[in-house]
């Protein structure tokens, strides 16, 4: 599983880990599996790992008062995910992340992530490119929720993320998008149409 992670790491900075960094990041993380509707984080407990995705598709998601789920992410492989907040500022999390379907990942503690951007370079550059990655993607996630129709948040969807739309439940599409599953059927006929 750590090949994956290094070659993550050296496509997203073009750049060859030395063999003393690749075992630096090495040591740093723990392989863990999750099932399908396994947790990796509770809401009210503190994010203690960061998780990269070797395998599977896992969400972190809120419950409101009336029940109802809101999915502020996904991941698939290749991808991240903790509460950002939770994880670096060691507060109880609002959010729950668990396994969409059964999951490979590798686990790393805060401070291990520290430790590594402390004596690998590469792994720095590395942390810098994926925080301005989730800074735009979060914006453009805010600015679609606050300003598109349903349609264009589908759409937008469709072109950014079309993997989604072919692995996940569509209830859990719709709940990402901030529509009841009704309405996104709705829409997605309205869009077969034209």
């Amino acid at each position: 599983m750590f090949d994956i992670l290094r070659q993550h790491i050296e496509n997203i900075t073009s750049s060859t880990l030395s063999e003393e960094e690749a075992l630096i990041i090495k040591n740093a993380f723990v392989q863990k599996s999750l099932r399908r509707r396994q947790f990796l984080l509770h809401e009210g407990t503190i994010c203690k790992y960061m998780a990269f995705v070797t395998r599977g598709a896992l969400r972190i998601y809120s419950i409101d008062d009336k029940g109802n789920e809101h999915i502020v992410r996904f991941a698939l492989e290749g991808w991240w995910i903790c509460d950002r907040e939770s994880f670096s500022q060691l507060t109880p999390s609002q959010y729950n992340i668990d396994a969409i379907e059964d999951c490979d990942l590798l686990v790393s503690t805060n401070e291990q992530l520290n430790q590594m951007k402390q004596l690998s370079p590469t792994y720095m550059k590395f942390t810098s490119i994926l925080d301005e990655r989730h800074y735009a993607a979060t914006h453009r996630r805010i600015q679609a929720y606050i300003s598109y129709t349903g349609e264009e948040r589908l759409r937008d969807l469709m072109n950014t993320y079309p993997q989604f739309l072919l692995r996940l439940p569509q209830n859990m599409i719709a709940s990402y998008l901030g529509l009841t599953p009704e309405t996104l059927s709705r829409v997605r006929k309205q869009l077969m149409e034209k």
